[in-house]
Parts: C-alpha cells; sequence; structure tokens
C-alpha cells in the first residue's frame, strides 16, 4: 500500500478530484483520500512516482509519507 501526504486539498471537492485522479491509473484497486489528514492510501500494483506526477499535474503536490 502506497501512502501519500497531499497538500492543498480545501473541501470534499478537492478529496474527489484527488481520488478520481488516482483511480484513473493503471493497477490502482482502491484509493482512500482523507481531508483533515491531508493524506491518500493507495492499494493495487502501481508506480508510486506516477502516482506522485498525476497529483501534482492536477494541482494537488503530493509526497511519500511516513
Amino acid at each position: 500500500m502506497l501512502k501519500l501526504h497531499v497538500e492543498k486539498m480545501k473541501c470534499g471537492g478537492c478529496v474527489a478530484n484527488v481520488k478520481q485522479a488516482i483511480e484513473r491509473l493503471p493497477g490502482v484497486v482502491r484509493a482512500e483520500v482523507d481531508l483533515d489528514s491531508a493524506s491518500a492510501r493507495v492499494e493495487g500494483e502501481v508506480d508510486p512516482q506516477s502516482v506522485i506526477e498525476t497529483l501534482n499535474a492536477a494541482g494537488y503536490p503530493a509526497s511519500p509519507a511516513d
């Protein structure tokens, strides 16, 4: 499972945008996005860098979470 810190999420619409962007990527089985913790969890066989680049392009800077 990939855990990410996602910046610039301000509302439920942002959460939906981030979730949809992640779920469009090949290999993603499930994505959970949490506004309060500014985080995302991604399940599946996916390249972490692809997820980060996708979210950055969508306007939500992302980085690996501890």
